[in-house]
């Protein structure tokens, strides 16, 4: 039975439209896999209405238009009384969607991948338009959804496009699921698994509910990744290529590079351009956009702690997880992986294994602050920044740099939280974040606080000196 977990406030969201006394226009978003056209069938299914899913065919070398309106009025056929003919343009193939849904039942149609549907007209977003304005708005039951991976096409052809502007009544944005859900995939066994086992997966796959329906809660850490990552056609050495291939529609080449660079660590536009001896803008930008769009990377810009105002300088870091350990492992090995001659020891084979997965870490926990703000007591209150943060030191005048795994700012204080991944973790961790807090720059009248966020051996000394306001084991993070 498929696992469905952490979505109520989008079902809560949904379920408002049937509130309305008109039809509804909504756009859902977000990374593959992430789960959202399992979320609209979810929706479909609660609501008791009927549910037809057409989605466009991937395309290849040789995929034309013509095939995807064919496969548009073949899915239609199954689900409905509509011939299964080819239609002669898309306004055609839309009218007969359209002829198929009634006034007297609720109903959710769902254009999956609609960017592969349309990719070979360039007057496919201007005629659903037309047909949203004079027929398919007019059905007052329906809940009308395009969805798709490749959230550039989206934007470009239906969000950012002024033909399209008033006419949403929704835009869903799809996320990861929240840590406190994501260890529910461990079932009765997530009360007898090590918290250390669940953090590895995790930094793994990131909260991706197709990935965690692969987990086997009765087998190792280490055989879990094995398996899904380690063996030929394992659904996690296979995925990211699929993964790229649909979401990177320009740019392919030079939107890799950019990824790769990033692997090490977050950069800035100039380092990243450096690195590649390519222009700032141009097609890097684009590029950068695009890889922002997907989800696959995040541009933390953040606050300036000692202005309040925007920081200059973003820098770019791998949002995704799981892109970040493909490339770093699985990437470099995978042709002896498909040749099935790669030999795996266990995961402390792979060089340099606990530094990377410190990393790992402290991406899950950025990813997931929200679920860090109670523990800090900051769940009521305004956040006006929550990113990783850095101050490059300077030669000309001696100043020290600064790197903060996460700066949380609010009107009246400085949250320092540092991140660690680590067998045993002593006082030295005090020394670290005191220091960090000394070079900290920040405006008057503002309080700097604390807090550790680890998973490990905490030496007794590092709670019984009192320095650090919140210490937060990953267990609690994830309600083990």
């Amino acid at each position: 039975m498929q696992r469905f977990f952490g979505r109520e406030r989008f079902f809560q969201i949904l379920d408002d439209l049937w509130g309305k006394s008109v039809s509804s226009f909504v756009t859902c978003r977000g990374r593959r896999r992430v789960g959202k056209s399992t979320l609209i069938e979810k929706f479909a299914e609660m609501s008791g209405a009927r549910f037809i899913k057409i989605e466009g065919a991937k395309p290849n070398e040789k995929t034309t238009d013509e095939d995807e309106r064919r496969a548009f009025a073949l899915q239609l056929a199954a689900q409905s009384e509509a011939e299964d003919t080819c239609p002669a343009n898309w306004l055609n193939a839309f009218i007969r969607l359209y002829k198929e849904i009634d006034d007297d039942t609720r109903t959710v149609v769902l254009l999956d991948e609609v960017s592969w549907m349309g990719c070979f007209d360039n007057s496919f977003s201007a005629t659903l338009k037309i047909v949203w304005d004079n027929y398919l708005k007019k059905r007052n039951r329906l809940v009308f959804v395009v969805c798709g991976s490749v959230s550039t096409w989206i934007r470009d052809n239906i969000i950012d496009n002024k033909a399209f502007y008033g006419r949403r009544s929704l835009d869903i944005v799809v996320p990861e699921l929240p840590l406190s859900e994501c260890v529910k995939f461990w079932g009765d066994k997530k009360d007898s698994v090590s918290d250390r086992e669940v953090l590895d997966v995790l930094a793994v796959t990131g909260g991706i509910p197709r990935y965690l329906e692969e987990l086997n809660p009765f087998l190792s850490c280490e055989e879990n990744l094995r398996r899904m990552c380690f063996v030929p056609n394992a659904p996690l050495r296979v995925d990211f290529d699929d993964m790229f291939t649909d979401v990177i529609t320009k740019l392919p080449r030079l939107s890799a590079r950019v990824l790769r660079s990033l692997v090490a660590g977050p950069k800035s536009v100039s380092e990243i351009a450096k690195a590649l001896g390519v222009e700032k803008g141009g097609d890097l930008s684009a590029v950068l956009l695009q890889l922002a769009e997907s989800g696959m990377v995040v541009a933390d810009a953040g606050k300036n702690p000692q202005t309040g105002s925007e920081m200059r300088e973003k820098r770019y870091r791998i949002k995704d997880n799981y892109s970040r350990f493909y490339l770093r492992y699985v990437e470099p090995s995978k042709g002896i992986i498909d040749s099935d001659s790669f030999s795996f020891s266990g995961l402390d084979q792979f060089p340099g294994w606990d530094v990377d997965m410190g990393y790992q870490f402290e991406n899950l926990v950025v990813n997931n602050v929200r679920e860090l703000l109670p523990a800090l007591h900051l769940q009521n209150v305004m956040i006006k920044s929550a990113a990783p943060y850095v101050k490059r030191g300077s030669r000309k005048t001696g100043e020290a740099g600064c790197q903060i795994d996460l700066l949380i700012q609010t009107a009246a204080s400085l949250h320092v939280v540092e991140i660690k991944r680590q067998a045993r973790i002593g006082r030295e961790v005090i020394d670290e974040v005191k220091e960090k807090c000394r070079r900290l720059p920040h405006g008057p009248g503002v309080s700097i606080r604390t807090a550790l966020v680890y998973s490990g051996a905490l030496a007794k000394s590092v709670e019984a000196e009192g320095f650090f306001d919140a210490i937060v084991p990953f267990a609690r993070l994830v309600g083990l």
